[in-house]
This record gives C-alpha cells, structure tokens and sequence, in this order.
C-alpha cells in the first residue's frame, strides 16, 4: 500500500551520513575499467602494504601451497614468496593476456585479434563459411537474481548441462583444497593438484563438444547449448576439517560419475560413457588419498 510518511519524517530525506575522518578499517569496492587496470592495482597494493608492513607480514601463506611448474606442468609457473616474485607473475599475467606490457601480438589478446582477421579474409572469401556451433549460453535454472536468460527446454542437454556445471563446481572445490588445505601429507597435496587437473583435461575438455552439440529445445530452433558455468554458492565454500572434505569430494565424484555413466547410455550421448571411467579412477584416488596414482 502507498503511504505518505508523517509529517515529521519528512526531513529524513536532507540528512546526510556521518563518515569517520581517515582510511576506515573494511575495505570499499574499487572500480576496474579493464583487466590490465586490476593488475596494476595489485601490484601498486602489494607494494604499498610491503611498504607498510614489510615483506614477511604480508607474504604469509605457505610456500608448499604455491602451485609450480612442478606439480601443474606449465613452465610460466613461479612460486610467489615476496613482492619480486609477485611483480614477474603480475608481469606473465598482464603481458600474456592483455598485452598490456611487451609484443602485444604474442598476447592471449594478439591471438584473438590474430584468429579475428584470418576469419573475416575467409568470410570475405566465401560468405557461407561458419566455422562455430550455433551455440547459445544456457541455464539449466535461472539462478537466484536473474530476471532473463535462456533456459534449456531438452530434458537430455539440461542433464548434460547440470552435469558440466557439477563438474566445473567440483574443480573449485579441488582447486581450493589445495590452495587453503590444512594438514595434507605431500602424496594427498599432488592428488589434489592432479585430480584438478584431470577434471579440466580428461573430463571437462571432452564434455564441453557433446553439450554444444545439442539442441536448447523448440523454442530455440536450430541452436545447441553452451555451458555457464554455474555454481550454487557457498558450494566452493573450504570446509576447515580434513577428513570432511575429502569425504565430500570422495561423493561428489561418485555422483558425477554415476550422471555419466547414466547419460552414456542415452542414444547420441555414448561419448559420455568413457568419461565415467576416467572420474571412476579419480575417486579411486581419493579414497585411497594418493597411496596410488591413479589412471
């Protein structure tokens, strides 16, 4: 019902908060117009609280949690322990990708620039030329806030999508066990690092070309799903105690593994069935908590 507030309260709306003077203690939002201007305000950050604070109380976290070319195989991996390190690994991060910093045409950005223009001389060159899916983002719900978006209508794909969205879900979880862990011997640290990265290579990388193969539903003829990478918060939330949450992604993994076994079933989806195996041999590992390797 429309109100109209008593006549005193209409001076509420002149008055103005009282702020304390100085830097306050919580921390504001700040406002990053590109990625390469967040990565310049991190560095600036980490050398303003070196600055303050000194290098040993601001570089606190463990040095065996670092993920490093030994462990994650990718050779640009550097262990950050001081603010030297982080500078190099701010320099990777921006001068790969943006191309802010050094050969822009040697970025993540040059790349894309570089695949845009081979694809508009062959497009220019013969018109029907389309070398994509007509994939469009699709949720299997809306999630809570979303007032719009597609939603899958095909009772297979929404399986499949829920199934890459659980598979995704799982990979941070893992990602965080190993990067805030409590208590792992070394074995149980490399299975997490490997799990993670089997999820992505063996597992994520295969389902990603059956799910944008297939149709969204009839309201959306001719176009096939792509994943949104959608997660139910606080799902990734770390749970502190050890055994808990291995047991946890002890059972997420055989939940996944049972949807793909159940989905390679289903006539076109029989590329599902050799991935329910792979996650198989992960929760192997798991349980075993890296006394084996693991497939």
């Amino acid at each position: 019902m429309a109100l109209d507030d008593a006549a005193g309260f209409a001076a509420a709306r002149h008055a103005q908060p009282l702020t304390a003077d100085g830097a306050g203690l919580v921390a504001v939002p700040q406002e990053w117009r590109t990625v390469g201007h967040l990565y310049r305000g991190i560095e600036a950050g980490l050398a303003n609280l070196c600055a303050r604070y000194g290098e040993d109380a601001v570089f606190i976290g463990p040095a065996r949690a670092q993920a490093v070319t030994d462990i994650f195989e990718w050779p640009e991996l550097l262990a950050v322990t001081g603010l030297a390190s982080a500078g190099r690994a701010i320099e990777t991060i921006v001068e790969q990708g943006e191309g802010a910093r050094g050969d822009w045409i040697r970025s993540h950005f040059g790349t894309f620039v570089g695949i845009l223009e081979d694809l508009l001389a062959v497009q220019a060159a013969d018109p029907a030329f389309n070398p994509a899916r007509p994939v469009e983002p699709a949720f299997v719900r809306l999630p809570p806030g979303v007032q719009a978006g597609t939603v899958i209508e095909d009772p297979a794909t929404a399986q499949v999508a829920d199934l890459a969205n659980g598979l995704y879900e799982l990979t941070l979880q893992m990602l965080s066990r190993y990067y805030i862990h409590h208590d792992e011997t070394a074995a149980e640290f490399d299975t997490l690092a490997r799990t993670a990265k089997h999820l992505m290579n063996w597992v994520m990388r295969a389902l990603g070309p059956v799910l944008t193969a297939l149709p969204v539903g009839p309201s959306h003829p001719g176009r096939t799903a792509g994943p949104t990478f959608g997660i139910a918060r606080p799902a990734t939330v770390l749970l502190p105690h050890q055994d808990a949450a291995w047991q946890i992604i002890g059972e997420r993994l055989d939940a996944l593994q049972q949807a793909c076994a159940s989905l390679g079933q289903q006539a076109g989806l029989g590329a599902l069935a050799p991935l329910a195996g792979k996650l198989q041999s992960m929760s192997q590992d798991i349980s075993t908590r890296g006394a084996s390797t693991g497939a």
